[in-house]
This record gives C-alpha cells, structure tokens and sequence, in this order.
C-alpha cells in the first residue's frame, strides 16, 4: 500500500493477469465499502492495483492505511460470478478485422470464430470507456498486439481482441483494438440502476450468430440486453 497523489492510495495485489490476485482486489473493494471506513469516497478496481479515494479533509492517508490495514482484505463474500451470454455476429461489416486477423494469426476466419467462442471470459475490471469490459485471458494463438493505427471511432457493440483480452465497445468511440464481431445487445441504459447489467468477477460468453438472428434481435422493442448463459 502507498500513497497516490494527495486524495487516494493504491494497494498492488502482484504484477500480470492473474485471476486469483483479481479475485483478492474485488474482495477487498468489498471490505473497504463495507466497513465504511470515515472519509473514504469510493474504490476503483483494476487489473493488478486498488485505488481507494478519500477525503483528506476527514483522513490523511497514514491513518488511511492503518484502518485499510485492519480490515479482512482479500477475503470477501462468497462467489457470486455470473456469466452472460453475448450474441455476435462475426466477420463481414460487423467485424471488419476478421479475415486480417486471421491471416495474420495462420488461421482460418472460422478457425478464430470457433476458438474465440470456445470459452468464457473472466471481466478483469471496466474501462477505458463506460461499460466496457476488459475481458480475459485469449488462447494464445489469437493473441495480437493492438492495431498500429487506432480508428478515430469504432461503432457500439463492437466485439474485439487486442493483446490477451477481448472486450465489447458500449458506444461510438476511439479504438485500436481488432474488431471480429459485433452484438446487438446494448451494453449500457443509464435509465436502469446499475447502467450495467455484469460487474467485475462475472464471465463473458460470445455465442455465433447468423445474419438473420442478428436483425431479428436487433429489431427488437427497446434497448437488447445481455442474458445470463444457461448451462
């Protein structure tokens, strides 16, 4: 733990992906809000690192620590991971990368689709970007690093690789991630609370779909979201 700027302190849980070192920071987070330490504002879970915000009007960050190093951290609730399930449609104008992608890797398009699909997603933390999920970890042979030149706007629901994650884009905004696919779920109704129906910790499964299915749903009443997986 140490101090970050002059209103928040960081505590690192190791370096890397790891998903037991991720599972120990949203544990935590859930200690700190629970016990209601005085003059914290709030925590901003991330890979690797926890930032605890607070009011250095009602705490200086020596005493911060000392109550921070008090608490139960790393030992949370009990799991409660859920995964959703993320209809995409892969390839052609919804994934304009797909074919580069593929050549790039030595693969075939449908070689990418079927090991993109194969498994779920561990959602690490969200960001840079309201709503989206930063998900991991890629099998290793669709890893690539991110594009050269990133695009000044990349369309909502987009479905893409960078590295050794794979995300969703919630809106229309800069990127230089891969996009394979896209969805017609809407990631984010700021008329609903919480705006996002997954959380940190939940699991994120990408389910091939059909042109046709994809117009289906995207033709439906009211803004699509993403259902939890059966099975």
């Amino acid at each position: 733990m140490h101090q970050a700027g002059d209103a928040a302190v960081l505590l690192e849980f190791g370096h890397g992906l790891s998903e037991d070192a991720n599972n120990r920071i949203h544990q935590t987070a859930e200690a700190v809000l629970a016990a209601g330490v005085p003059g914290v504002l709030g925590v901003v879970p991330a890979f690797t690192t926890l930032l605890v915000e607070y009011d250095a009007r009602v705490v200086n960050a020596d005493q911060l620590l000392d109550q921070l190093q008090a608490l139960p951290l790393g030992r949370g609730s009990a799991d409660t991971t859920r995964t959703w399930d993320v209809p995409v449609l892969y390839g052609g104008e919804a994934g304009p990368d797909l074919v580069e992608v593929a050549a790039r890797l030595g693969l075939g398009a449908d070689e990418v689709v079927a090991l993109h699909a194969a498994q779920s997603y561990r959602i690490y933390c969200i960001g840079f970007a309201p709503g989206f999920p930063l998900a991991g970890l890629l099998p290793e042979k669709l890893r690539l690093p991110r594009r050269s030149i990133p695009r000044t706007r990349v369309y909502p629901g987009a479905v893409a690789i960078a590295g050794a994650q794979t995300g969703i884009y919630p809106a229309g905004t800069p990127g230089g991630w891969h996009l394979i696919g896209r969805t017609p779920a809407a990631l984010i109704d700021w008329h609903e609370i919480p705006p996002c129906v997954y959380r940190p910790g939940d699991r994120l499964r990408f389910r091939p779909i059909s042109e046709p299915e994809y117009q289906a749903l995207q033709a439906s009443p009211g803004p699509l979201r993403l259902r939890e997986a059966i099975g």
